[in-house]
């Protein structure tokens, strides 16, 4: 009874202690540690971290049954293990890091009282993205039709200068024309990425880090493989055309969805790309269903 006493009474004396600083950083501790759970969960990081802490075990039985010289090399690699982390770690580090960099407020527009103005410019980049948009939606269905395949990267927050470097600067305006005309298979630049920048194709011919997922479909060929690399890398929005089976998919964070026609490509590409730079009567139409979508 005096136990229960006594716990009472520091519970009483804890929460007369609790101040509102606690509660705060409780919630960013456990905001922290819960994408740190997420992240290894979703990436081959979790392998890893298993890995990790099987070798923790066997220090463990190293030590009670010591076993000196298996101790001892495990305690080494224990002294090097934040380094090693570092490196082992780096594509999820990566990738983490850049995902707090895109959560940011964007600077495009100012809001006031619930009120959005967008700027010239940001009302300029949005046509031109339309127009983009409406290319590439023309272009993937003549394609698919004809079972070309394409490799299409629409660049976001995330810039990705480094691919650019890797092909040919194009920067023309886009039409259904120019992006058959380079992926025509005897063309010179068809056999790479193209990145779309700001509304423009921007280069073409552009080599793409491959995932390194093991547990992708083995359907999947080289292309599609390209387009999760880079979605699993940056924030970009990827369209593949297949060339065996003329199937049309779109990429996002490293997720593939197959099978889109010509209308559901063309919905999913505005909601994706057109949705933060939309007028605030297009938000809300294309945020209803949505949340219908889900709710369903």
């Amino acid at each position: 009874m005096d136990f229960m006493i006594g716990l009472w009474n520091s519970f009483l004396q804890l929460i007369h202690s609790f101040r509102f600083a606690d509660a705060l950083d409780i919630t960013f501790v456990t905001y922290i540690l819960y994408n740190a759970v997420k992240l290894v969960r979703e990436t081959r990081a979790g392998q890893l971290v298993r890995g990790i802490l099987v070798l923790m075990l066997v220090w463990g039985v190293s030590y009670w049954l010591q076993l000196y010289l298996m101790q001892t090399i495990i305690s080494y690699l224990f002294q090097f293990a934040f380094i090693a982390l570092l490196v082992i770690f780096q594509p999820e580090i990566r990738r983490a890091l850049e995902q707090i960099g895109r959560s940011g407020i964007s600077g495009s527009k100012t809001r006031i009282f619930g009120l959005s103005f967008a700027s010239g410019e940001a009302e300029l980049r949005m046509q031109q993205t339309r127009r983009a948009v409406n290319a590439v939606v023309d272009a993937a269905a003549q394609m698919s039709r004809q079972k070309t395949g394409a490799l299409i990267v629409f660049e976001r927050k995330t810039k990705l200068g480094d691919i650019i470097d890797t092909g040919t600067v194009v920067n023309a305006v886009p039409s259904a024309q120019i992006i058959g005309n380079i992926f025509f298979n005897k063309a010179p630049l068809h056999d790479g990425a193209m990145i779309i920048r700001d509304g423009k194709v921007y280069a073409a011919g552009c080599i793409l880090p491959l995932t390194k997922n093991a547990n992708i479909s083995l359907e999947l060929g080289t292309r599609h493989r390209a387009a999760i690399g880079i979605s699993e890398n940056s924030d970009a929005v990827v369209v593949v055309v297949s060339e065996e089976t003329g199937q049309i998919s779109v990429v996002v964070n490293g997720t593939i969805r197959r099978n889109y026609t010509r209308e559901t490509l063309n919905s999913e590409l505005k909601n994706l790309l057109l949705s933060e730079s939309a007028e605030p009567s297009e938000k809300k139409q294309s945020w209803i269903p949505s949340i219908r979508r889900t709710k369903k």
